[in-house]
């Protein structure tokens, strides 16, 4: 398979007016229809990298690209907290992004229909907040992203607060919905076992500055399914990715190569 860049953070930095640096000379590119987990202790700018990549903070220096050109592409943010209007019902809160956007709640339907279809809460049109679960208020942020139709998917944790059965559920259906809508995703996690089965890559961050010390290819193949979960391979990308993020806990931890990254592996399972 060819690889496209979709995003690209080219000597990307960002120091605060503090003087705290969150960022320092990262570069990333993530790939056309890629799934990418960024992944790092508290403090190593994961959450600010979706945000610059998303035009809601400012780099200090650097440059993002978009493809091969310089346009951004259209993009959806999902936040950790679903943060829904607790006075509005689930079709509504959907159809939030398109009624700012000057669409008419008409002209809109079609659209906030098929997106609360997409997240399987069909008949849970007319329900508040209060009454869903913290799985389906889940649900509805990721329907209230989708409506736009983005071809880029920006989600900073977005199972954190849940608890584990819902997450593994819902870490299933985003894989779904990503192998059916071929999205380019970039997904902020602290979860080890949540990014290895999600992603294609698995970008390691150290803090203090924030940078890139591994980037780890997953090379399974999808759908990925519970057995994927208990299979030596799974088990193998999750003690190599804990290392990496162990090493990244050192004071200026150097990157690692591809090539180290591999050869640790399959050294391994070998």
């Amino acid at each position: 398979m060819t690889f496209t860049p979709a995003i690209t953070l080219s000597d990307v930095s960002k120091i605060y007016s503090n003087g705290t640096v969150a960022l320092k000379d990262l570069n990333l590119t993530v790939g056309e229809g890629q799934l990418v987990s960024l992944l790092g202790p508290s403090g190593c700018g994961k959450s600010t990298v979706l945000r610059m990549i998303a035009g809601l903070g400012k780099m200090t220096s650097g440059s993002i690209y978009w493809g091969n050109g310089h346009d951004q592409r259209k993009l959806a943010f999902v936040f950790q907290e679903a943060a829904l209007m607790p006075w509005a019902t689930v079709q509504e809160n959907v159809y939030l992004p398109l009624k700012l956007a000057g669409i008419t709640k008409r002209a809109a339907a079609s659209s906030v229909a098929e997106a609360i279809e997409l997240v399987d809460l069909q008949g849970s049109e007319r329900c508040y907040p209060r009454e869903l679960s913290g799985g389906m208020k889940m649900r509805v942020s990721i329907a209230r992203a989708l409506v736009t139709h983005p071809e880029v998917l920006l989600m900073d944790e977005p199972f954190g607060a849940l608890d584990e059965m819902t997450r593994s559920r819902l870490n299933s259906d985003l894989l779904d919905l990503w192998n059916r809508m071929h999205w380019t995703i970039a997904f902020v996690t602290h979860n080890i076992y949540e990014a290895v089965y999600l992603s294609n890559r698995v970008v390691v961050m150290a803090a203090r500055p924030g940078r890139v010390i591994a980037d780890v290819v997953i090379e399974a193949p999808y759908p990925r399914t519970e057995e994927f979960r208990t299979s030596p391979l799974y088990n193998e990308y999750c003690r190599q990715i804990s290392m990496a993020l162990s090493h990244a806990a050192s004071p200026q931890a150097p990157s690692l190569t591809p090539s180290e990254e591999s050869a640790d592996l399959f050294d391994s399972v070998a």
